[in-house]
């Protein structure tokens, strides 16, 4: 029987985010994704016009129905989330359904590039927090890791690369003193000999790694959708995290290098869905090339 994960996020029409992202990766892996849509929008956030329809009021009602049901999932992943009252349901739901041999994976979505989201307040934030101690893991970008642990982001991201590091596993001592096992860092840009690089930092009580690819030089949406879903798919087929990571980097990459050979507008997502082979699990992380 496949193993069963419950995705708490937006369903997004257009965009290659969140649920769209989602639903494929995770379903590859040979993992079943059950979503929990805490909004349907025409389009994802950064277009310039949508229409979103808010499922605060529907989540409470989907998490009874499951209950019903007395389904078992291997783990939760949540993902973008409205408001603090939403964070409130996610809190209920993990109450019912979290187990002992199951996994939390927290991507806590509240903004990019020094940027907060237009659904960011200080009171989400406070939520949030609480959320992120429940996880055993946490994937934020360097943005969300900032305002997680209270840095500046300017000031994070103007430290010289020998030092970047050291500064990023320092703050995250507090975050995983209250409960997550593993932070990984997302989407940090920095140089080395071998020119421009973008890296994904695996953060633990024990150590740190950084696990890096060439620097494409164009961001796309959704790419830290995709990330942590393939974090939480091979969390749930038994995979270790560094294993995840590298495999997650590369997929990322080829994806987007295949959206600037497209010529891709950045708001659409990227070119993901000729690479998915290489996440099925009988392949061996192996692709065409």
């Amino acid at each position: 029987m496949a193993k069963k994960i419950a995705v708490i996020n937006d369903l997004s029409g257009f965009g290659k985010c969140s649920l769209t992202a989602a639903i494929p990766v995770i379903s590859v892996m040979g993992v079943q994704p059950c979503p929990l849509p805490t909004a349907v929008l025409s389009a994802q956030t950064a277009y310039p016009s949508y229409f979103l329809d808010d499922f605060t009021g529907k989540m409470e009602s989907i998490r009874r129905e499951w209950e019903k049901l007395h389904v078992k999932f291997d783990g939760i992943y949540t993902g973008f989330v409205a408001s603090e009252e939403q964070i409130g349901h996610i809190f209920r739901f993990i109450e019912t359904f979290r187990t002992k041999e199951g996994f939390l994976l927290v991507d806590p979505v509240m903004g990019d590039d020094g940027n907060k989201y237009d659904m960011f307040t200080e009171g989400l934030l406070q939520k949030m927090k609480e959320l992120v101690s429940m996880a055993d893991v946490v994937t934020p970008n360097l943005t969300e890791f900032c305002l997680l642990t209270g840095a500046d982001y300017e000031e994070i991201c103007g430290l010289p690369d020998s030092l970047l590091i050291g500064a990023l596993k320092g703050l995250s001592e507090g975050i995983l003193r209250k409960g997550p096992e593993t932070v990984i860092v997302t989407g940090i840009r920095f140089a080395d000999g071998d020119g421009q690089k973008i890296g994904n930092l695996i953060l633990t009580k024990e150590e740190s790694q950084m696990v890096s690819f060439p620097y494409i030089g164009k961001s796309y949406s959704g790419t830290g959708d995709l990330f942590a879903s393939i974090i939480a798919g091979g969390l749930a087929r038994g995979d270790r995290i560094e294993e995840l990571c590298r495999l997650a980097g590369e997929f990322t990459q080829r994806a987007m290098r295949d959206s600037v050979d497209a010529g891709a507008e950045a708001v659409g997502g990227t070119e993901f869905e000729r690479h998915l082979g290489m996440l099925l699990p009988d392949l061996g992380g192996e692709s065409d090339k």
